[in-house]
This record gives structure tokens, C-alpha cells and sequence, in this order.
């Protein structure tokens, strides 16, 4: 089985370490996070074989995304980006150097061997008519012999 608790926890765990966040969740929010500071949300994306599986098990690439939440409304405004790059640089790096996450999965796929690579996007999203500046982080792993396979 994937464990994806135990995965999502992972994931999670580093967005807590990263100490930027006043609030973390484990799910896309469904009302608007506080006006003030950094938000962090985890939640599952995507799951599907991984093409390095073997002949008697199925590996998965296991996708989850990470978004950081800002009000676009923050002051000072030219230190919303900053201040967002800085958790997403925390981030990255831990994301890079826990590589298999503390061995729980085969590895992060950073360069894209079987996804697009860890990456991340900013961009604008409204909830509860609020307008918030996010960046998502989209953290591809690869888990070794999830389902067996039978003939």
C-alpha cells in the first residue's frame, strides 16, 4: 500500500520545520486563510504507476502539492515575493536534501525522470472573495513496490 498518511506527514513535516507559517493544513483550505502572515497548506495531487516499476510489483509516483498563502493585500507589498521565496527556498532545500524522506519512499523526483521534477509556480487565487498570492510546490516522490503484481 502507498501510506499516504505517513507521506503526507513527510511532506508536512518539513513545512512545519520551516518555522515561516503561522498556520498549516493538511488540505486545500476550503474558506480563506488569515489576512495575516504565511499560510501552508498540503494536500494529495497525483498518483499514478512509475515506468521503473518491475515485473513482480508496481512502483507509484505520488505527487502532492504544498501552496504558501499571502494576503495580496499584505504590507509592505514589495515584500510579499520576498518573503514567500524565502519559505519556498526553505523549502526546496529540504525538500532536495531529505531526498528519500528519511527513507520512506525510493527518492523525490527532482529532475523528472518520471514527472515534470520538483518545481514550484506563483500565481493569484481568490477565496471567499479575498484575493491571496500563492506559490504551489508540486513535490513528485517515487515509492518503491507499492502493489504486487499477479499473472
Amino acid at each position: 500500500m502507498i501510506g499516504a498518511t505517513t507521506l503526507i506527514n513527510a511532506v508536512a513535516s518539513e513545512v512545519l520545520a520551516a518555522g515561516f507559517f503561522d498556520q498549516v493544513n493538511g488540505m486545500e483550505p476550503k474558506g480563506a486563510p488569515p489576512d495575516t502572515g504565511l499560510t501552508a497548506a498540503v494536500w494529495v495531487a497525483t498518483l499514478a504507476p512509475a515506468p521503473s516499476s518491475g515485473l513482480a510489483s508496481t512502483s507509484m509516483l505520488f505527487t502532492m502539492s504544498v501552496r504558501l498563502y499571502t494576503s495580496m493585500l499584505a504590507e509592505p507589498q514589495d515584500m510579499i515575493d520576498p518573503q514567500l521565496m524565502a519559505a519556498v527556498d526553505v523549502l526546496m532545500a529540504a525538500y532536495t536534501g531529505k531526498f528519500t524522506l528519511g527513507g520512506l519512499i525510493r527518492k523525490i523526483d527532482l529532475m523528472g525522470e518520471h514527472s515534470e521534477g520538483l518545481r514550484g509556480e506563483a500565481g493569484y487565487v481568490e477565496i471567499d472573495k479575498k484575493m491571496y498570492r500563492v506559490f504551489t510546490i508540486t513535490v513528485p516522490m517515487i515509492v518503491n513496490d507499492v502493489y504486487t503484481q499477479v499473472a
